[in-house]
């Protein structure tokens, strides 16, 4: 006897792979048109001596100014997309807390990217370049928030969706095997915080999930085949 089967189709949304590549372009854009701005300087380190770190944002108001601009416009794509694949994964038969997982980390992650974005944007203002306690304090958070703030939840993210597309075979196995390795790159990144030496782990782990999620976001399927009983 066969087993009778039916295909569950997600439900209409916008496209995760362009969403994936928006969030991708946005991001890197602010990164390369506000170093091209700031003359080849890249934003400092919280870890860099105090007179470069002031330098920095006296000398360059406006490349603080359009990279903050950047990453903040970077988080709206991020924050749909988190809940365009939830809503994929849900609907494709996931009824494992992965997809609230994923949902969750997302919209922390594109809280804590438009937070520091603004944070960006109030260091470019005159008037707080010229306190440099203010500067220091708030290049922190835009660190904080922007750094591990951002990341560590991004990780949350990709693992929200590989663990289920792991076990249901949504996608590639090494693929989702992947994904659980920049995940937990993602969540070890949390240690910079605390050693100075670890925070080359936030941009392997950042732009490692960038390219994670476009990926996914153009090979997670829309349909899935499910078994029922007779």
């Amino acid at each position: 006897m066969t087993t009778p089967t039916r295909r569950r189709e997600a439900q209409g949304g916008p496209p995760l792979g362009v969403l994936a590549v928006v969030f991708t372009v946005l991001f890197v854009a602010g990164l390369a048109v506000s170093t091209a701005m700031a003359g080849g300087h890249t934003y400092p380190s919280p870890f860099s001596a105090a007179p470069g770190i002031l330098a920095y944002f006296h000398d360059h108001r406006a490349a603080v100014a359009v990279g903050g601009f950047f990453q903040f416009g970077a988080a709206i794509p991020l924050a749909i997309y988190a809940a365009t694949v939830s809503v994929r994964l849900r609907t494709l038969g996931i009824q494992a807390p992965g997809a609230t997982i994923a949902q969750v980390g997302g919209v922390l992650a594109a809280a804590f990217l438009a937070l520091s974005g603004l944070v960006s944007w109030v260091l470019s203002r005159p008037e707080v370049g010229a306190d440099p306690t203010l500067v220091r304090a708030l290049q922190d958070v835009g660190f904080a928030t922007g750094g591990v703030g951002h990341v560590v939840p991004l990780g949350l993210l990709v693992a929200g969706v590989a663990v289920p597309a792991w076990l249901a075979r949504l996608l590639p196995r090494w693929l989702a095997f992947v994904g659980l390795g920049i995940a937990a790159v993602a969540e070890l990144s949390a240690l910079s915080l605390l050693v100075e030496n670890l925070s080359y782990l936030l941009p392997v782990a950042r732009f490692t999930a960038l390219a994670w999620l476009v990926a996914v976001g153009f090979l997670l399927p829309r349909t899935r085949t499910l078994n029922t009983s007779p």
